[in-house]
């Protein structure tokens, strides 16, 4: 099956005299047509797992293979152009519009010269109409503020054209309007082809409404993986977050929501 897979998987955080397992031996293929959210309290370990996922912590390449071939065999353009990583942070040291910000990433994609094409542009107008910015063009993205900011790094993340999205914290910065508006266009960018989009996200009503599956960890190693009503249940999730919650049902609707505890003597 293609589609990323890993196997045996471990990762610690700390020095070696104080070192904390973060994942311990988790193996899990998340397929082509999955829109997956990687949830779990601070510290669990969230981003240190999309890094090993994008080939980035050399350490765990081993462990993870994608369509059947390990990453640490993949060549760097080679796998850009399978995968994109949208890091948590994003700097920027120069002034340059929003469109150039948004065409670096069809670098996996240059041939000959380096030129941009007119497909390469074409790309880069796409990814911002996708998100709703295609007003933001000709913006200086030092101009943007960080909500801005963050959307224009999920088009760039987007105009790279690869099957598979690595997303660490896509919706920071952003109001719940955004917020809503990225993860529908993310599940319409899945449904439209067999493409793949894993997510970090805090907020576990979005990831029920719109991920197909989830995978959470608890920062002491342990994981639940499934489909993600079965994974972010009041029961696993309020263990892992470390506190109790409850699932609120009305009118066809629900929401997980802590429960308050009593502050009487």
């Amino acid at each position: 099956m293609n589609g990323l897979q890993i196997t045996h998987l471990t990762l610690r955080a700390g020095t070696r005299a104080a070192t904390r397992v973060l994942v311990a031996d988790l193996t899990q293929t998340f397929a082509p047509g999955e829109m997956w959210c990687i949830a779990g309290p601070n510290g669990a370990g969230k981003t240190t797992l999309i890094a090993a996922m994008a080939g980035v912590s050399k350490t765990a390449s081993n462990a993870i293979s994608l369509d059947g071939k390990a990453l640490s065999a993949w060549g760097t353009i080679e796998l850009a152009r399978r995968r994109a990583l949208m890091p948590q942070a994003t700097h920027d040291a120069f002034s340059a519009t929003v469109l150039d910000t948004v065409m670096l990433n069809r670098f996996p994609h240059l041939t000959g010269w380096g030129w941009e094409s007119d497909a390469d542009r074409a790309a880069a107008h796409a990814a911002l109409d996708r998100l709703g910015l295609a007003e933001f063009a000709s913006r200086d993205v030092l101009s943007l503020s960080g909500g801005e900011r963050q959307r224009v790094a999920l088009a760039a993340t987007l105009c790279q054209d690869a099957p598979l999205l690595l997303l660490d914290e896509p919706l920071a910065h952003l109001d719940v309007h955004h917020q809503i508006d990225c993860l529908e266009a993310l599940s319409g960018w899945v449904g439209s082809k067999q493409r793949s989009v894993i997510f970090s996200c805090h907020d576990l009503n979005l990831a029920r409404r719109f991920a197909t599956h989830a995978l959470l960890l608890d920062g002491a190693g342990h994981t639940h993986a499934g489909r993600v009503r079965d994974v972010l249940t009041p029961e696993r999730a309020g263990a892992a977050f470390g506190y109790p919650l409850t699932l609120i049902q009305q009118d066809g609707h629900e929401a997980l929501v802590p429960v308050m505890r009593s502050t009487s003597p």
